[in-house]
């Protein structure tokens, strides 16, 4: 396709011919009314000036008679001006005036028209074209007075005329806008048009160009490259994800296989087949979880879940979780406890609750508190704490250890999937966590918080809370038994 083609068939030169049809459209209606309005007002002073004459002339007719009348009018005629007098008899027979020759059938008919006459002293012979009035004079003879059109024929020349050029000048500067307008419009977009085809072609670190205008193309520009950012870190979230359960998993999958293969060289009876089994079973049990933990976090951050929203009390799911997991917490010498007040929120009860139960399983496997360098200070307690609370227009899910913590330096890069760090590479467990709780933070329109309880760690589940509720004062507080 040629230049001149894609000019032509954009949406910006297609509109500037729409508005410009309607300007030129709304341009011809003005100077119509404005021609109309002026050849009206020029016919309403001739018949103003003709009617005043003709009260004047049957009032000289009244007072001195046909005589009268005759001498007025021929000292009239001798004026110069555009205005028209005939008197003549009633068998059409011209008396006195200034005009020679009249249209066929003007004085036999009373009243106004439009009709094409010559003076007598035209010396062209042309046919000038005026508007009379005639009356009959009370002794038969017929009066005729009229005026030029001249006049009113030269206003319309010009207001033709002015019309004509208004809309040539109209014309070439819509033309010239809607070419100057299309071709920027047309730049812009054959940027953005280049940049989405590197994308396609997987550069994703393209980006559509964004002027200063602030214009539409400008926001959806923006929009577009937010939306580009997100898939980037989608698609970067997915590599490092491949590349880490790779990584990862092939460890206990060989693992798994070699099981297999010692129980099968060296098992002498069925209690050595059994606990090969029962060992390939667990073994069997991680990956599951494992893969099932992925599954979970990619459901969250892909949206899939947020059909899934109901309205509950968040107070009830730490209260759950702290049933749940306070037998865990006493066979590892720690203490559970709950703080609950009413947090209600709308968000999927069923994530929400595993990602409370993952931070709850975090604060017991490293909550156990560390020994004090001073053997003066007197060792913090073995203490887990739920807490669930609405803090304004949020409900906050925390968990509180007194355990080895998370440096601040580290806590960014805690919540990528199967990150381990080097505190917890001796301990169970699959690095996905704070993986899938974050995930289901952000799910809800909230964010996973990383503090540090001093010692130790607190873990805290951002959440948007339900509209309309008021937050409840009473407070729940079930410390697992010593």
């Amino acid at each position: 396709m040629t230049a001149f083609g894609k000019l032509i068939r954009t949406t910006a030169f297609r509109l500037t011919l729409v508005y410009l049809f309607l300007f030129g459209l709304f341009a011809a209606s003005l100077v119509a009314y404005f021609a109309w309005t002026t050849r009206k007002l020029i016919t309403d002073q001739i018949t103003t000036t003709v009617d005043a004459e003709i009260a004047e002339i049957n009032d000289i007719y009244g007072r001195r008679g046909l005589r009268g009348v005759v001498f007025t009018l021929e000292n009239r005629a001798l004026r110069p001006g555009a205005n028209l007098y005939l008197v003549t008899t009633p068998a059409g027979q011209a008396v006195a005036g200034n005009v020679g020759a009249l249209a066929p059938g003007v004085m036999s008919k009373n009243g106004w028209s439009e009709t094409f006459y010559r003076r007598l002293d035209d010396q062209e012979r042309s046919d000038h074209r005026a508007l009379v009035r005639v009356t009959e004079l009370s002794s038969g003879f017929r009066l005729l007075v009229g005026r030029d059109l001249e006049e009113r024929r030269r206003l319309n020349k010009v207001v033709r005329s002015a019309a004509q050029w208004s809309v040539l000048i109209v014309v070439v500067l819509g033309l010239g806008g809607g070419v100057f307008a299309a071709r920027r419009v047309l730049r812009r977009i054959d940027a953005m048009t280049g940049t989405t085809q590197r994308i396609m072609a997987g550069d994703l670190s393209g980006r559509l160009p964004v002027g200063r205008s602030g214009d539409e193309l400008d926001r959806l520009a923006e929009n577009l490259n937010a939306m580009l950012e997100r898939i980037e870190a989608l698609m970067s979230g997915m590599k490092e994800v491949s590349d880490n359960i790779a990584h990862d998993l092939k460890t206990p999958l060989t693992r798994l296989r070699n099981r297999a293969e010692e129980a099968l060289a060296r098992a002498a009876n069925e209690s050595d087949y059994r606990v090969a089994l029962e060992r390939t079973i667990e073994e069997s049990d991680g990956l599951i979880r494992t893969f099932n933990a992925l599954l979970m976090i990619a459901r969250a951050e892909a949206g899939y879940a947020s059909g899934d929203m109901t309205d509950f009390d968040a107070a009830e799911i730490a209260r759950d979780i702290h049933e749940l997991y306070e037998p865990l917490a006493e066979d590892n010498a720690l203490t559970l406890q709950v703080e609950a007040l009413a947090a209600p929120v709308r968000g999927n009860r069923e994530l929400i609750s595993q990602a409370l139960a993952n931070l709850v399983e975090n604060a017991i496997k490293y909550g156990k508190p560390q020994p004090a360098a001073d053997a003066d200070v007197p060792a913090a307690t073995g203490t887990v704490q739920i807490e669930a609370r609405r803090d304004g227009d949020q409900v906050l899910l925390s968990v509180t250890d007194h355990g080895i913590g998370i440096p601040e330096g580290d806590r960014k890069h805690a919540i990528e999937r199967f990150v381990r760090l080097e505190a917890s590479r001796t301990l169970p467990g699959s690095g996905l966590g704070l993986s899938l709780a974050s995930a289901v933070a952000r799910l809800h329109g909230g964010e996973l918080r990383l503090a540090d309880a001093d010692p130790g760690l607190r873990a805290t589940l951002a959440i948007p809370a339900r509209t309309g509720e008021g937050q409840a004062s009473a407070t729940t507080l079930e410390p697992a038994p010593a």
